[in-house]
């Protein structure tokens, strides 16, 4: 009679660890990934980025002298980004890396980054780090898609960075 809450004490404790030990060995975690952006494939760390005094994250684009259409066009879907952030506004900068000629902007501009792909919007942290890249797209809905992927990773980590 005393053994048998034992026991049931011991099954219990067993149970989920087998079905853990299991999961793991079977693969039968979710290997799918949930970000939207591209992870560079070196890290690439801006300097002086502390000048700028920048918030949590910024946005910026790559506005090169190679891209005239597209950078413009970017530099449009920029503006809509912003109000798209919404109540998130204040915890988001946006940039232009590279001076573009001829159009005045109310965004920060930062030195051009060769590296990088030109008119692709790229997510960086608080610390100069470029973490994503989101590249343009010539056909104008895929383009919507990738924004609005930009907003739904940016949104994922400004509600873990407020979680910690």
């Amino acid at each position: 009679m005393k053994n048998k809450p034992l026991l049931l004490f011991a099954v219990c404790c067993a149970i989920p660890l087998v079905l853990a030990y299991s999961a793991l060995k079977l693969d039968w975690l979710p290997t799918a990934i949930t970000n939207h952006g591209k992870f560079l494939e070196r890290e690439i760390k801006l300097d002086n980025w502390a000048q700028h005094n920048p918030k949590q994250w910024t946005i910026a684009l790559n506005y090169s002298a190679q891209c005239k259409a597209s950078c413009t066009e970017q530099l449009a879907a920029l503006d809509n980004l912003y109000v798209a952030l919404g109540k998130n506004q204040h915890k988001v900068d946006m940039a232009i890396m590279g001076q573009p000629e001829l159009v005045t902007t109310r965004w920060h501009v930062i030195d051009e980054q060769q590296q990088l792909k030109p008119a692709s919007l790229y997510l960086i942290d608080h610390m100069g780090l470029i973490v994503l890249e989101y590249p343009f797209s010539s056909q104008p809905q895929e383009n919507r898609l990738i924004q609005k992927g930009l907003l739904k990773d940016l949104k994922k980590l400004l509600n873990y960075s407020r979680s910690s």
